[in-house]
């Protein structure tokens, strides 16, 4: 098997193109785009579109024997040794109504093996970046994950779907922590979640049915700040794996048993009845 080129030649510019989208997403963001539907609730704004064929025809330029996937439709596979995953708006619900939490990631893989990462936030021009081996870094900073030793003293993160809510076991899972921990916060960007957890702003994070474009950056982000990343049960997370748990490492045990009871149903505590509350 052929070994990945030395990533410095990948980092700097990915870098200068998630900022260059993240600017163009700017423009479009302070014009309050146009929304659209692309199923019963899921959103995209032309942004998405404009952003997602910005990305594509800096990576076919320099790069033009790597293959693609990105969340608007660029597909290029042609078995090559490189691939990248590309999400040009995470966070379009929060985009589409004005609401300031909203990134570019991109992810490159090497045989699928997370190799570069970058996570550009526009709204505060917080660029977070990892190389395999090399460590993660803010706006060139290192960083570090947080060294808060329990679930009860932590800050957690999670998500909820864009759609079929009701048919997602979230809401028990955002419940049974909420009580086991410092709270839960729900921001509505993948990737800015676990950027949080490299740079110790959540202690954790987990959701349910992502996709390869919303995590492989931030995973490598994490893994490379300390933290660590499986699946639900404990598993390594392949590259097309879609449901995450990333922490400090201190915590990931306890959470994990907490999710396994509350897989199992026990200990689960009733949702409080709101006509009681009232009275």
């Amino acid at each position: 098997m052929s070994q990945p080129d030395s990533q410095f030649e990948f980092l700097p510019q990915m870098s200068a193109i998630a900022r260059e989208a993240g600017t163009l997403l700017m423009g479009y963001f302070r014009s309050r785009v146009k929304i659209e539907y692309k199923g019963e609730a899921d959103l995209v704004t032309e942004a998405d579109r404009a952003s997602e064929k910005l990305i594509l025809e800096r990576i076919r330029k320099q790069w033009p024997t790597h293959d693609v996937i990105g969340e608007e439709g660029a597909r290029i596979e042609t078995g090559g040794d490189y691939r990248w995953y590309v999400d040009p708006l995470d966070g379009t619900t929060n985009f589409a109504h004005g609401f300031p939490v909203f990134c570019v990631s991109l992810g490159l893989a090497f045989h699928g093996k997370r190799q570069a990462a970058v996570v550009y936030d526009p709204t505060r021009d917080e660029l977070f970046a990892a190389e395999r081996g090399l460590g993660a870094v803010l706006n060139g900073e290192k960083l570090s994950v947080s060294k808060t030793p329990k679930l009860q003293q932590s800050l957690v993160g999670t998500g909820f779907p864009s759609h079929k809510r009701h048919k997602n076991p979230n809401i028990y899972f955002y419940h049974q922590i909420t009580l086991r921990s410092h709270g839960v916060r729900r921001a509505g960007s993948a990737a800015l979640d676990l950027t949080s957890v490299a740079a110790g702003r959540l202690d954790g994070f987990w959701e349910f049915n992502l996709n390869a474009w919303d995590l492989a950056a931030g995973i490598l982000i994490v893994e490379e700040a300390g933290g660590k990343v499986t699946g639900m049960h404990g598993e390594p997370v392949e590259i097309t794996d879609r449901d995450v748990v990333a922490t400090n490492g201190l915590i990931h045990a306890e959470l994990l048993h907490e999710f396994d009871e509350i897989f199992a149903g026990r200990g689960l505590e009733p949702l409080p009845d709101p006509r009681e509350y009232r009275k």
